[in-house]
């Protein structure tokens, strides 16, 4: 289908750049046809394009035609609406990613609105992005190191910060990396240590890489064909992402005051001012800690080892009051 001609020169070149944007070839013929103008003319426009910094190479072949391709500078991009929107809000996110880019994100979003139309601009002001939670900052460096190793199946020798002990790394350590990840605010590095043949999990701010890479490697498949699923089973210390632990309770709390703190859990009415709860964590007293926040009453449905958590909870609980 033609696209409506335009009537100035600027207004055709974007024309052009855009529909070089959206498919790899384009016989010179047709984008004539599609732009409504000779395929001398498209040629000029070509050459102006090539000024701009665009690389725009001719496709040799029976029709001929145009490509573009990736230059060794930045020139002038184009966005459509939707676009221009996803790099907005992806910006604002990235001020809350800990990868210390927030002033090259913040100054990249400033130099994005200031070419768009009005209307846009009020829809970009609108939008308010706060992150819940900003975690450790991640040298950029380190990140883009981490991904090249990831690139190229190379493995990776660091120095590791123990928790509770910064700035004294243990022996160095080696990792197959395979997974670049960041969770609630932090980078993570999910790779296979061929010293432990099992997966690990490094947490990338308290990493100091040596140099040169390893070996490389052949990659494997992580756990459940999925590295989310794979990390959060971890957080919740099982190998599937569900909890070790799991157990049934009847809060003596309505439904209303226990569903907002439920998460991911099975919350049910049980009766009047009751609710049927079933939950899990890492362990039985860790699950009785869990339940004991509620500051409620609690009828423990199973298992056995549930209620025997929470005895253990209570005798500690009782020690700790008599405690000067």
């Amino acid at each position: 289908m033609p696209i409506a001609a335009s009537t100035t020169t600027s207004g055709r070149l974007l024309s052009l750049l855009s529909m070089l944007q959206v498919r790899r070839d384009w016989p010179g013929g047709l984008l004539a046809e599609r732009l409504g103008v000779s395929e001398r003319t498209v040629r000029r426009d070509v050459d102006r394009l090539r000024e701009l910094g665009y690389l725009v190479h001719a496709v040799k072949g029976p029709d001929g035609g145009y490509r573009l391709e990736a230059g060794s500078q930045v020139p002038p991009l184009l966005f459509d609406e939707d676009q221009a929107v996803a790099l907005a809000v992806a910006l604002r996110i990235a001020v809350g990613t800990g990868a210390g880019i927030e002033e090259a994100a913040a100054r990249a979003l400033a130099t994005v609105r200031q070419v768009m139309p009005s209307r846009l601009r009020r829809r970009i002001d609108a939008l308010e992005v706060e992150p819940a939670g900003r975690g450790p900052q991640v040298d950029t460096d380190l990140l883009l190191a981490l991904s090249t190793a990831i690139r190229g199946c190379e493995e990776l020798r660091f120095d590791y910060d123990a928790p509770g002990r910064p700035d004294t790394p243990g022996p160095p350590r080696r990792v197959q990396p395979h997974h670049l990840v960041v969770r609630t605010g932090r980078w993570y590095l999910v790779g296979w240590s061929p010293e432990r043949e099992d997966w690990r999990t490094y947490r990338a701010d308290r990493m100091t890489l040596r140099t040169p890479n390893g070996p490389r490697f052949t990659p494997r498949e992580v756990p459940g064909g999925d590295v989310a699923t794979f990390l959060s089973a971890r957080f919740k210390g099982s190998d599937t992402d569900a909890w070790p632990c799991r157990g049934e309770v009847i809060l003596d709390l309505p439904l209303a005051d226990v569903a907002p703190f439920a998460g991911g859990d099975t919350a049910q009415e049980a009766g009047p001012a009751r609710t049927r709860l079933l939950t899990g964590a890492w362990s039985w007293a860790a699950l009785a800690a869990k339940l004991a926040r509620f500051d409620a009453d609690v009828e423990v449905i199973g298992p056995p080892a549930l209620r025997d958590a929470f005895a253990d909870l209570s005798r500690r609980a009782a020690r700790a009051s008599l405690t000067p």
